[in-house]
């Protein structure tokens, strides 16, 4: 066996159909495109949200919203999940991505959320107020990170 004897299995391929060669063959004249419009033409083809000549929907509908292009997004982390950490540890990014409640090279942001029984340093890129306030008040530091 080599590569000049393989082919396909029997019934996996047809013949083409060449369509547009005359009355006899069954698919002259219009070559099955029917008459006239988007169909019949060459190119004809309809583009994802075409609605025959109607206005789209995209276009009916108003425009919503902002995204602003400057935007930073921040992993989000509350003082109720810090909890996991032992006594007088310090806790980070990379720290926060081994134990699986951010994703790794993400930028952290610290939400004042839940309790905290104990002190810990604490080393974000961001901090809500109130987070800041509620970790100073349980005898931990605050560490901000350069982005």
């Amino acid at each position: 066996m080599d590569l000049g004897h393989l082919h396909p299995a029997p019934g996996a391929t047809r013949r083409r159909r060449r369509v547009g060669r005359g009355p006899g063959s069954g698919q002259g004249k219009t070559a099955g495109r029917g008459h006239k419009g988007r169909g019949s033409r060459s190119g004809g083809n309809t583009p994802p949200g075409y609605e025959g000549g109607q206005m789209p929907l995209q276009r009916r509908l108003p425009k919503r919203g902002f995204r602003p292009v400057a935007r930073t997004e921040y992993a989000l982390v509350n003082l109720g999940q810090l909890a996991v950490f032992p006594a007088g540890s310090t806790v980070g990014p990379a720290e926060l991505a081994e134990r699986g409640l951010v994703r790794a090279r993400r930028l952290v942001k610290c939400l004042g959320d839940g309790t905290l029984a104990h002190a810990l340093t604490v080393r974000a890129h961001a901090f809500s107020k109130s987070a800041r306030e509620r970790i100073a008040a349980a005898g931990g530091t605050a560490e901000v990170l350069g982005v």
